[in-house]
């Protein structure tokens, strides 16, 4: 389930443009970077030496190997994604670059994050949520497996008009796009998930100059409190 907002043919290009810094993405295996997502909530999460992270749509693992180094050994890193291709990728380079504390799990982020209830610290995606058709119960499974007091920090995309059922576009739906909330709709699900505490941490125009469908796309960093 990796994001798929790209801005550039250049995955490291990329990945600095949506807010990853060069030094940081030198430190990983350089195929966990694969140019995509919306922003860089790893840059938010504030995530500390001993803790459980877990990286909803883990991809090719850059978030999680990011995640990792943060942690140290000490703490673990759980990736998850649903595509095995992903997942491949992800253990080839976790094994092949000695990153012992990281694990990738086959698992679907809306129905069944495979984690126990309330015991994650934190849980990180970039571009992932908008993925799903229930926003809330994706919400509803990350607030399950985090500790009381844990943190969730995300990057979305939120539009200024959301689409009708019928106006739906597969292929943008798949960008990100088309499954987007208003920014107001999208924080009442992470509140109705039981979250509070709710706040946007980085706010920029996605796509410059552009509009999809006749509306403006902005990406967000939110950080939400169990």
């Amino acid at each position: 389930m990796p994001g798929e907002c790209s801005t550039s043919d250049s995955p490291i290009d990329a990945a600095k443009i949506i807010g990853y810094e060069k030094e940081e993405l030198e430190t990983i295996p350089q195929e966990s970077i694969l140019g995509v997502g919306c922003g860089a909530p790893i840059k938010f999460a504030n995530l500390r030496e001993g803790e459980t992270v877990v990286d909803l749509g883990s991809g090719a693992g850059i978030d999680a190997f990011l995640s990792a180094n943060k942690v140290s050994k000490s703490g673990k890193v759980i990736g998850i994604d649903m595509t095995d291709e992903m997942l491949e990728k992800a253990r080839a380079n976790a094994s092949g670059n000695n990153y012992g504390n990281v694990e990738f799990r086959k698992g679907d982020i809306e129905k069944n994050i495979p984690v126990d209830d309330g015991t994650v610290d934190a849980v990180i995606s970039n571009c992932v949520i908008n993925l799903t058709s229930d926003k809330t119960s994706a919400f509803l499974e990350i607030h399950r497996i985090l500790k009381n007091g844990g943190r969730m920090v995300i990057s979305d995309l939120v539009t200024d008009k959301e689409l009708e059922q019928g106006q739906i576009n597969e292929e943008q739906w798949c960008s990100c796009i088309d499954g987007a909330l208003t920014q107001e709709h999208y924080i009442e699900s992470i509140k109705n998930a039981g979250f509070h505490d709710v706040s946007i941490l980085d706010k920029r125009v996605y796509m410059e100059g552009e509009k999809v469908n006749g509306r403006k796309i902005t990406s967000l960093v939110i950080r939400a409190i169990k």
